[in-house]
């Protein structure tokens, strides 16, 4: 099944050409027939004389980047943008949601509307759809925001994931903050789940893991594309009978999204390091998903400085007692977990460790909160890659950090008014600061 994927504003356009060229890169081993036509049938349209072309549509309010991505696509010489599947102008958002949501979104949806219904009816079978955006800026949250909801609205039953970055946290733009806060409210009621990147974390493994010292973009963009990669790129579910899943949207929602209120989801991915390294380095299972293990707990996505001294809780008694007495402070709870292996001797690696009990909420088993994906298949250069999904705490601080900023400055009413001329109004706000307050809370309630 395939899945069409939207890119919107720089960043949605940048991580998105990224994804495709670890992707067709990934796709390219004709020794693995099975695993590269699955890959390409969901991610490319193959044209008659080979060429593959994404399943994607792109959409800005500048024309540069879009231009860009599509110019190092052909490039490449695997894989290419359709010409036809790209729509730009030549005034931008302004790094304003309400322009973007309430101007530009409602202002040409008929055209990406035309665009998105193009590449649907060039599936056999649908996916559903990957949303990739900012929730910072103008055009990739706001027009992004706009058309997630054109999206649920044309294709009720359709799964729609929306893989945001976060901004970081020193600052990119002054009303960034609200912006996040307007995105992550309307989003929560639209969308299947959220798979977010922090860039601040993604910063950090460039410069600790990757050993990069002029850090650009472009290497943020890389890692996280090859995070996203890990996660989407076929693999065997533990029902497949050894065929690859079928819908790997519809499959990553029924392993991690159990429950409407609990859609926030967070991405580690294990080894990570330079090219260079890795003909001097040798992984074993144990070792790796120990680690990972260690990583899910403490809650960092970052195997060097693992804090060691957080333990998950140790349960009082058998049976179905889950009591939350002992949790130590800094555990992460989870509502579920996907663990996704590829590489060799895959099938031995032991992952008793993410089933207990204790790592998970109390209304949910263990067995059913936790998942494996599985595939011989390496990824990316690494022999051995562990990836997991979660659906834990690990995004509640940054949440409750950023409503928090977001707050104190509507409280002074400041920058207010660039938001009402646009047609978003106070009480629109206050009610974005509610929903996002009930996310927070949930998931405050987790460990209890």
């Amino acid at each position: 099944m395939s899945v069409v994927t939207l890119q919107l504003g720089q960043c949605g356009n940048q991580v998105g050409h990224e994804l495709f060229d670890v992707i067709s890169n990934d796709a390219s081993d004709v020794q693995r027939k099975v695993y590269s036509e699955c890959s390409r049938e969901r991610f490319f349209n193959e044209t008659t004389n080979g060429d593959l072309v994404a399943r994607a549509v792109l959409i800005d309010m500048e024309p540069k980047v879009i231009t860009q991505s599509v110019a190092k696509a052909a490039k490449s010489g695997r894989w290419r943008y359709d010409d036809q599947s790209q729509f730009s102008q030549k005034q931008g958002s302004g790094n304003n949601w309400a322009n973007g949501y309430c101007v530009h979104g409602p202002h040409h949806k008929e055209v990406m509307e035309d665009l998105v219904r193009r590449e649907v009816e060039l599936c056999d079978r649908l996916a559903g759809f990957m949303v990739m955006m900012s929730v910072a800026g103008g055009t990739g949250s706001g027009v992004g925001t706009y058309a997630t909801q054109c999206l649920r609205d044309a294709y009720p039953n359709s799964f729609i994931l929306n893989h945001l970055t976060w901004p970081y946290g020193t600052g990119e733009v002054i009303v960034q903050n609200y912006n996040s806060v307007l995105t992550l409210s309307h989003l929560y009621q639209l969308s299947d789940a959220l798979l977010v990147h922090e860039n601040d974390t993604v910063h950090k493994i460039c410069s600790q893991l990757m050993n990069i010292k002029h850090i650009s973009f472009g290497d943020v963009n890389r890692v996280i594309a090859h995070q996203l990669g890990s996660v989407l790129q076929p693999a065997l579910t533990g029902e497949s009978h050894g065929v690859y899943g079928r819908n790997p949207l519809g499959d990553l929602m029924s392993s991690l999204v159990c429950h409407p209120e609990y859609k926030l989801l967070s991405v580690s991915t294990i080894p990570q390091m330079a090219s260079s390294s890795m003909a001097y380095s040798i992984f074993s299972w144990l070792g790796l998903l120990k680690h990972l293990r260690q990583m899910l707990i403490a809650n960092t996505k970052m195997e060097e400085g693992i804090d060691w001294q957080v333990q998950a809780p140790v349960l009082p008694g058998m049976g179905r007692d889950r009591s939350r007495s002992h949790i130590r402070q800094g555990f992460n709870p989870s509502v579920a977990n996907l663990l996704i292996l590829r590489g060799k001797d895959v099938y031995s690696a032991e992952t008793g460790g993410f089933q207990e009990a204790a790592l998970y909420s109390p209304w949910l088993p263990a067995e059913e909160a936790f998942s494996t994906w599985k595939t011989p298949v390496p990824f990316n250069r690494y022999e051995k890659c562990a990836t997991l999904v979660s659906n834990s705490q690990a995004l509640l601080g940054p949440l409750d950090n950023m409503v928090g900023k977001a707050w104190n400055m509507f409280a002074s009413r400041a920058y207010i008014h660039q938001y009402t001329k646009f047609g978003i109004s106070e009480e629109d706000f206050l009610d974005s600061f509610t929903s996002l307050e009930q996310v927070i809370s949930s998931y405050s309630q987790l460990g209890c």
